[in-house]
């Protein structure tokens, strides 16, 4: 081989070398614009962007709801769990004493029993605007005569007070508040603890009411 092809050959190898390989990473400019930055949040709700945050939300579709308001008050004067035995085990359910009223005249005691409580108060409610009565009074609240009645166990007497209000205990008074009556005494005679008798005992004696001619 001559001289001049060996000096030729010793050129190429050494250009070769100093070549960068494909792919290498650079000081170039262009390679460092094109990185990409941090992903943004989908639905634009980027804090670092400045997007659309909860508040910019769209309201809902018909707007809150109001809350409505039941036909009657109510209150329940005794709830309890009774216990049935059969013959693959006990059984529960629950016995609901509710009193209903519209503080103007009408009111109304009824039971339920269903294996739910919230089941039971609604079947107590039902029961209860079924034997729905109107008290017969004056525009003050004020009942026109005393009245004096004994139902099952127990026996109450309610007897009008004009400028005292409300003077009654247990269940009966429940049952004067819820049906507007005011002014009025009422007493319980008899030793009996059960308040769903002494509720209806209380409308017993305002079916008895009659107005003054």
């Amino acid at each position: 081989m001559s001289e001049e092809k060996q000096q030729e050959a010793i050129t190429d190898d050494t250009s070769s070398d100093t070549a960068a390989p494909v792919g290498a990473a650079t000081d170039a400019p262009a390679a460092v614009d094109g990185q990409r930055g941090p992903r943004p949040r989908r639905g634009g709700n980027d804090r670092r962007g400045g997007g659309a945050g909860r508040n910019d939300r769209r309201p809902r579709r018909g707007g809150p709801r109001e809350r409505v308001r039941p036909e009657y008050d109510q209150k329940i004067i005794s709830i309890r769990r009774v216990t049935r035995v059969m013959a693959g085990g006990r059984r529960f359910n629950f016995s609901v004493s509710m009193v209903i009223g519209d503080k103007n005249g009408k009111v109304g005691v009824g039971i339920g029993k269903a294996g739910d409580t919230q089941l039971a108060i609604e079947k107590a409610i039902r029961d209860a605007k079924k034997h729905m009565i109107v008290v017969p009074m004056d525009q003050t609240g004020l009942i026109p005569h005393e009245v004096h009645v004994k139902y099952a166990s127990s026996e109450v007497m309610i007897m009008p007070a004009a400028g005292r209000g409300l003077v009654a205990g247990s269940s009966v008074r429940t049952v004067l508040e819820l049906a507007g009556v005011k002014d009025v005494t009422a007493k319980i005679f008899s030793r009996s603890k059960n308040k769903l008798n002494n509720a209806r005992a209380a409308v017993e004696a305002l079916k008895q009411l009659k107005k003054k001619a």
